[in-house]
């Protein structure tokens, strides 16, 4: 019987991959790539923020592996943050994670809280398919950085939410996550101007074509909402991680580098003092003159502060593998 229910269990999976058209698995470097699978339907149609890719160590039969989903931030408005999981693989396949990258939609093709809706719609995807893809469905992470992060943390605090579902994708299984890791994420999307570095406004006006850092009603964060954030508090609130927090939370890396110009860290400050307030397990890195950037991660970086724990460590991949060890429980 339990032989007949795995073989059901991959034609299943097999069909619906048929279905979806991804491009063929390829092996190398010790994990199997699927590539382009959709978790939902394309909403608008021909776009990308429904596709996730997976890599899958070889393995011989035995436990179930952890999964590591991960998204890469472009202000919101891009539709490919899954290729960020593609620099990641190499690193944590070999340490026995599934890592999956997810694409969500860009704040062009849908407002929030569609975002979220559709990590919580490719989480479920990956819990109803885990068998097929030796996938521990109790032993799931998020990792972002900017508005990737900004994801991953809506999803983490928001869980038991069932009232942020949304209507995307396959029901019938938890979205919940159990572990988190931000790497400077923006949160409290009304704050952020006021702790900007000096001269990071005009830079970030240049960069972006606006005059109001921002609170311009032509910002990545007014685009997300579909308002200029001054004018709407109440929608600035939903999208604030801070307003989910609870002790149900799971534990959270956040690592933020002192010298960003474009999320100052204080955004990660006040997130990390939320998780804390809450009984939530929390660690938060500031990394001196380290900026806008995925190399925050790099162990070549200078030793950051971390609160609370020792005086001194650095965020790298392999602190983010002993982290998610621990939070997993593996």
């Amino acid at each position: 019987m339990a032989r007949y229910k795995l073989c059901f269990g991959l034609v299943a999976v097999l069909a619906l991959l048929a279905a979806a058209d991804p491009a063929p698995a390829r092996s190398g470097g010790g994990f199997r790539t699927y590539t382009d699978i959709a978790y939902a339907s394309a909403q608008p149609a021909a776009s990308r923020g429904h596709l996730l890719d997976l890599y899958v160590p070889d393995r011989s039969p035995g436990a179930a592996r952890p999964l590591l989903i991960v998204m890469g931030g472009s202000g919101w408005y891009g539709d490919n943050g899954k290729a960020y999981a593609k620099d990641l693989a190499p690193f944590f396949t070999a340490a026995g994670f599934v890592v999956a990258g997810v694409s969500t939609r860009s704040s062009r093709q849908a407002r929030f809280p569609a975002q979220l809706h559709d990590l919580k719609a490719a989480i479920r995807w990956l819990r109803a398919h885990a068998g097929a893809f030796g996938i521990d469905r109790r032993r799931l992470a998020v990792m972002g950085d900017s508005s990737g992060g900004w994801t991953a943390v809506m999803a983490g605090v928001t869980g038991n939410d069932r009232a942020l579902e949304g209507r995307v994708g396959v029901a019938g299984y938890p979205s919940d996550v159990q572990a988190v890791v931000d790497l400077y994420a923006p949160i409290d999307f009304l704050q952020m101007d006021a702790h900007m570095i000096p001269g990071a406004c005009a830079s970030f006006n240049r960069a972006f074509g606006l005059t109001s850092c921002h609170a311009d009603p032509r910002s990545p964060e007014s685009a997300l909402l579909g308002c200029p954030i001054a004018t709407c508090p109440a929608q600035v609130r939903r999208a604030n991680p801070i307003a989910y927090v609870s002790s149900t939370a799971p534990p959270f890396l956040i690592a933020h580098g002192d010298r960003d110009r474009l999320v100052p860290v204080q955004q990660s400050e006040l997130l990390f003092a939320a998780l804390s307030a809450a009984g939530v397990p929390a660690t938060l890195y500031v990394t001196p003159g380290v900026g806008h950037s995925k190399g925050i991660v790099s162990a070549a970086q200078p030793p950051a502060t971390v609160t609370p724990g020792p005086a001194t460590g650095r965020p790298t991949l392999e602190t983010i593998e002993r982290f998610l060890r621990r939070a997993l429980e593996l």
